[in-house]
């Protein structure tokens, strides 16, 4: 029994089943080359860490070619700590090595302890800036170059 009548039948108008609670589907659910130019692109929460890290080093950039103490500045997801660790995780930690020291950033534990764009922002700012004025032994206000 041919249900249809013998017509075949396009897409269904409207907007289509959200199944699952998995959100929109399809072409125009993310970018690519049927989407329209106005999806924005997503980036993964590492690589959007990474760059606002980047950001920050790069308007700290003059300090680095002042100060004497050669200062690598890493990201790490988190701490390796051991089992009976009772205090808080730490956000970051300053490593002395041979030529200088390095700064790693421990990603998970500061971005946990955001809840806006703003907020994780202003945290990675004030790690940096705590770290480097620790290696560098001056203020972190007089690294600061973000207006007041």
């Amino acid at each position: 029994m041919d249900h249809l009548g013998g017509v075949v039948s396009g897409p269904r108008p409207g907007r289509m089943r959200d199944r699952r609670g998995r959100g929109p589907r399809g072409p125009m659910a993310l970018p690519g080359p049927l989407s329209p130019r106005s999806v924005p692109v997503h980036r993964p929460a590492r690589a959007s860490f990474d760059l606002l890290v980047g950001d920050v080093l790069a308007a700290l950039e003059p300090h680095f070619t002042v100060e004497p103490d050669h200062v690598e500045v890493v990201v790490e997801e988190a701490p390796l700590l051991p089992p009976e660790w009772t205090d808080d995780v730490p956000l970051s930690i300053v490593a002395p090595e041979a030529e200088g020291s390095r700064v790693v950033l421990f990603r998970i534990p500061i971005a946990q302890r955001c809840t806006s764009n703003d907020d994780l922002e202003d945290l990675v700012w004030t790690v940096v800036l705590d770290r480097l004025a620790e290696v560098w032994h001056m203020s972190p206000d007089d690294l600061d170059p973000r207006p007041r």
